[in-house]
């Protein structure tokens, strides 16, 4: 069987990381910075208290504690999934002016223990919604349908989620 190919990194400016420093498996962090969604003209997410998910060739995805979170647009969805490391999420429709997002976020009720920091936090995928921001940079969403992590200044790629990137 051929050995998938692996990309070289991009090489890191100043005040970035490699995403291919990331470890594998993932790990869940606190991080300082600022997270933010506004959509429609609502602000759905002001954080300052959320956590960050690294993993391999992957930008973060940010998890947000629901204090935090405009909690009045979003409402159960039936679907779930499982992640080898954070176990089984479950997702949550954003309905914003009539406009509903079918699954747009998720959150994991009863993570691993690795990953107890974000039990019931959620996050996003950024693709459908207007604006997220990272210390208000608007970032630019992680390529390909299944991922939700948020590429900003802080990360050099090149990123899982395009064309041929499958089994980085």
């Amino acid at each position: 069987m051929r050995q998938p190919h692996h990309p070289e990194p991009d090489a890191a400016g100043p005040g970035q990381e490699s995403v291919w420093d990331y470890p594998r498996p993932a790990i869940a962090e606190p991080t300082d910075r600022r997270i933010q969604i506004i959509h429609k003209g609502v602000e759905l997410v002001d954080s300052r208290s959320a956590w960050r998910t690294l993993e391999t060739s992957h930008p973060p995805t940010y998890y947000v504690p629901q204090t935090d979170v405009a909690m009045q647009y979003l409402t159960p969805n039936p679907r779930r999934s499982m992640c080898e490391w954070k176990g089984q999420a479950r997702y949550w429709d954003i309905t914003i002016s009539g406009d509903t997002i079918d699954a747009g976020a998720w959150s994991y009720p009863s993570p691993t223990a690795s990953f107890a920091g974000i039990r019931d936090f959620l996050a996003f995928y950024p693709d459908p919604l207007d604006c997220c921001m990272v210390d208000g940079e608007q970032i630019i969403p992680q390529p390909g349908q299944f991922y939700g992590g948020w590429i900003s200044q802080y990360e050099a790629g090149p990123f899982k989620g395009g064309p041929g990137s499958r089994f980085w």
